[in-house]
């Protein structure tokens, strides 16, 4: 049977919460933009920013950490909250090169198991000076089928200026999805809106008045790297996103506001607020900074192919394996979409058939193809191009539609079961099942696709469906005027339930405030649902 769902965290887990918190409390809503700097006048390095964890297997995971100076990161796990008996980890030295962040990573845990784990920063001149330890802990992905795997996904976070605001008590919806307990969190991109400046206050329709935490990185549009890097330090403020990171590690990728809106590869920018125009510049150091922050294997990894890539496999055990997808570095230019011949499309050809090969090994029951942007929901760019893949013909596949095409016929004809697809992205929530007998292009086994968003940003209303792979909208929650702030709008995220027993895959479709507004059970072992 699949483990059951406790109503809050344990009391293991209060109390690492209670000492993470308490290590960094330094960073309060009211005072977080001013407290950071003063942390260098302490005589002992200092994480006060947090601890988190990303890509965990049954005997892997990374750790993370930021120091406000030069450090040593060292990582003790133990399977015990008191670390009566400890491995210890000794990680990389921290400095100006990377932001004071590091990321260290653990290998050899047993598979099925609470980690218990703490970061100390040593002074690198001096070992016996260190800081006060910084403690977290998570689950390692089961070796028995039987365990059960449950998870949770969204995206979308501080974006359309509206930000950490003090006064609902910031990022609310990261503290309702910690005490959900999930064994990880799948965030599926638009982790930060560089793209988006923050205002001190905005006045809403009604004549409330939104106010932001605000911080000199936000006041403007990302370019430089310590803008980059100031971005995605602003989430870390909000003392909810940094209990949820010590508690529930993530699988994280990015798709365009980690850069700015809609960018593609190769793209010279028109935009008078940029005074660097050129797209390659800034994605190579947003994609610097995003290494910096976010624990990613493939970010981390040290030789071979893989290092500096986006797109990965996370294998949790004999129920899931996560394909994480990136359809931003390998676009081609966004366009009307009307072309009868796209080799490159939304993923690259190397990225294609790299899925591929990774689906047809994969022996997992269910495998989540985790994308940064939806399938047939069509997403313009301006008044003629597009944003996404369907561009609202709806016959025969073209443009970036047929890699898709070309992805689903492998899947029907390798008899490749299990496959579902999560997104966020466009600010809403909704369920959409794809079937040949209502597409214009037919080859390809039925499938459902969840959207789940915004975590923290802007509700907008639903886009228009595009019938070539025959999506129907079986369930939307949406605003029906854009930009809604989450002070009129609920937050959105999804959560995946996969029962060890039976091996039925349970979605539910979560609005802030405890409310889960659809529910869809699919059985294993289909082709199509």
């Amino acid at each position: 049977m699949s483990r059951s769902v406790p109503e809050g965290p344990s009391p293991a887990r209060r109390s690492v919460l209670r000492g993470s918190l308490a290590a960094s409390a330094a960073l309060t809503l009211g005072g977080a933009a001013a407290a950071a700097p003063a942390l260098a006048l302490s005589g002992r390095p200092r994480a006060a920013w947090g601890v988190q964890t990303g890509d965990v297997t049954a005997s892997s995971g990374l750790v993370w950490v930021r120091s406000d100076r030069p450090a040593r990161m060292i990582v003790e796990t133990s399977s015990s909250e008191s670390f009566r008996r400890t491995h210890r980890h000794v990680g990389p030295l921290l400095g100006t090169g990377s932001d004071f962040t590091g990321t260290t990573a653990l290998r050899g845990l047993p598979a099925g198991e609470q980690i218990h784990y703490r970061v100390t920063l040593a002074d690198p001149d001096d070992p016996r000076r260190t800081g006060e330890p910084v403690v977290g802990t998570f689950r390692t992905a089961p070796a028995r089928r039987r365990d059960g795997v449950r998870f949770l996904w969204s995206g979308d976070i501080a974006g359309q200026g509206w930000g950490i605001n003090p006064d609902i008590g910031g990022f609310r919806a990261y503290e309702e999805m910690r005490r959900l307990n999930p064994d990880f969190f799948l965030c599926s991109g638009d982790t930060i809106y560089a793209d988006g400046p923050l205002q001190p206050s905005v006045t809403l329709p009604d004549g409330r008045i939104w106010r932001n935490i605000t911080t000199p990185e936000k006041a403007k549009v990302a370019e430089t790297l310590d803008e980059y890097r100031g971005n995605f330090r602003y989430n870390l403020l909000d003392h909810n996103v940094r209990a949820f990171n010590a508690q529930v590690p993530s699988i994280v990728q990015w798709d365009d506001h980690e850069v700015r809106n809609n960018w593609y590869p190769g793209q010279v920018l028109d935009d008078a607020r940029y005074t660097e125009k050129d797209v390659d510049v800034l994605a190579a150091r947003a994609s610097r900074a995003f290494a910096e922050y976010f624990p990613v294997s493939t970010l981390h990894a040290r030789g071979g192919g893989a290092e500096g890539r986006m797109h990965r496999v996370v294998r949790y055990g004999p129920l899931l394996d996560v394909f994480v997808l990136d359809m931003r570095s390998y676009r081609n230019a966004n366009s009307p979409g009307r072309q009868a011949d796209d080799t490159t499309g939304i993923l690259g050809a190397e990225q294609l058939a790299w899925l591929k090969r990774e689906l047809s090994r994969s022996r997992a029951v269910w495998k989540v193809l985790a994308a940064d942007m939806p399938l047939g929901l069509v997403v313009p760019d301006g008044s003629a191009n597009i944003e996404a893949i369907a561009q609202g013909d709806p016959g025969a596949p073209l443009g970036r539609e047929l890699q898709i095409a070309e992805l689903l016929r492998f899947i029907k004809h390798r008899r490749i079961t299990g496959t579902l697809w999560l997104t966020a992205d466009v600010h809403y929530t909704s369920a959409q099942h794809y079937a040949p007998e209502r597409a214009a292009f037919q080859d390809f086994a039925p499938f459902w696709e969840f959207v789940s968003g915004p975590l923290a940003a802007g509700g907008f209303p639903a886009n228009a469906l595009d019938s070539t792979f025959g999506p129907e909208r079986v369930f939307v929650r949406a605003p029906e005027r854009a930009n809604l702030s989450p002070m009129e709008s609920p937050q959105y995220f999804g959560e995946v339930d996969i029962d060890g027993g039976s091996g039925e895959l349970t979605v539910r479709l979560r609005a802030e405030g405890g409310t889960v507004l659809f529910s869809k059970v699919l059985r294993p072992g289909r082709v199509g649902q």
